[in-house]
């Protein structure tokens, strides 16, 4: 009863653990934001926008003169790297971002990266899109938040935007000035003229977090509660195997409907995704062989069966490896920031040592 006590614990974990997140929002009706001595262009005339409430992103622009936009982006200091992107279409490829961040010693860097795929390898420092007035970037913090200021050189800025918070570090020349991946981000659309910001919501962005949600629930963590139960709950036979049967099962369907909603996603967005998608293949295919393995079972007296029960065993193994990985690897790809990735860190920890506590009392029985 004890072992069942420590998995109802688990599960009761998993539904409890709240994520906190403070907010910080600059508010617009400080209209007499002065920065002139600081920044190389006029800060008292500004539109301001609340663009991102909740990683307190404020916007403040100005149309300066022909061709010439004055921008004033200020966050709630992240102790990270913040970004602000034009996009033809409101997606990260091929746009083009002003970064901004603050180094440990108190000096502030502003820099342009071009963003020409997804990977970080892929977002290149230095360059893009932008014309950049020169010396007008600017990175630097007041009253607790990070302000990265510049102007550029353009009839009329693209109005899609992107912002992204980096993580819990900035870029450093060791590194080649490479951005991390981003904590979180968002797409937004403004009229300039009127001020006015909306969210830009993806059509396929339903589909996309239904994809990995049934991914994450099926292989990532059914998947991994049915093993525990086939290995730590065989004293109450035939009830372990019952329960280890139907929970997989449940695995196997969400993962199924996951899987085949991964190629509907991909073939909407034209997403590069190849080793993500073979690795889905190989865990599907691993599923359905142990799908059948179960069928095939042979009855305990025959001498085949240790052979088939060191196959069922070890292909579980390989099975998890492969599905947890590829669930992180899948967040990753689908830029969720690290929300995801946090919450389901602490799933897979909670059943970690949820495995290890029961195998420490297993081992102790025998």
């Amino acid at each position: 009863m004890k072992q069942v006590a420590v998995v109802i614990l688990a599960l009761f974990l998993l539904r409890s653990s709240p994520l906190v997140h403070s907010q910080y929002v600059d508010s617009c009706d400080k209209n007499d934001i002065n920065f002139n001595h600081i920044v190389n262009f006029d800060t008292t005339a500004m539109s301001c926008q609340i663009v991102w409430e909740k990683e307190s992103f404020t916007l403040r622009y100005a149309h300066a003169g022909p061709e010439l936009w004055s921008f004033l982006l200020s966050v709630y200091n992240p102790s990270s790297w913040i970004a602000m992107g034009f996009s033809t279409d409101g997606q990260m490829k091929g746009s083009s971002a002003m970064v901004g961040w603050m180094f440990p010693n108190s000096t502030g860097k502003a820099l342009q990266y071009h963003l020409t795929g997804t990977d970080s390898s892929t977002v290149l420092p230095d360059q893009g899109n932008l014309t950049v007035v020169n010396n007008s970037a600017t990175v630097f913090i007041e009253s607790n938040r990070i302000y990265m200021a510049f102007q550029l050189i353009t009839p009329q800025p693209l109005t899609d935007l992107i912002y992204a918070v980096g993580p819990y570090s900035v870029p450093s020349d060791s590194n080649g000035l490479k951005l991390s991946l981003h904590r979180e981000r968002i797409s937004t659309k403004i009229d300039f003229l009127t001020g006015k910001s909306q969210t830009q919501k993806s059509p396929y962005t339903g589909l996309r977090k239904t994809h990995g949600a049934l991914n994450m629930i099926g292989w990532g963590i059914l998947m991994p509660m049915g093993a525990i139960v086939a290995r730590y709950c065989r004293e109450w036979d035939p009830m372990w195997f019952y329960t280890h049967t139907a929970i997989q099962i449940f695995s196997f369907l969400f993962g199924v409907v996951g899987f085949m909603l991964g190629f509907v996603v991909e073939g909407f967005i034209k997403a590069e995704v190849t080793y993500h998608k073979n690795i889905g293949v190989t865990i599907l295919i691993l599923s359905c062989l142990q799908v059948t393995a179960l069928l095939v079972r042979p009855q305990k007296k025959l001498k085949i069966r240790k052979y088939w029960n060191w196959y069922h065993h070890n292909a579980g193994r390989v099975l998890i490896i492969l599905a947890v990985s590829n669930i992180f690897y899948g967040i990753r790809l689908g830029m969720e920031g690290t929300s995801w990735s946090a919450t389901y860190s602490v799933i897979i920890a909670i059943l970690f040592v949820t495995a290890v506590v029961l195998e420490f009392r297993l081992r102790r029985q025998r």
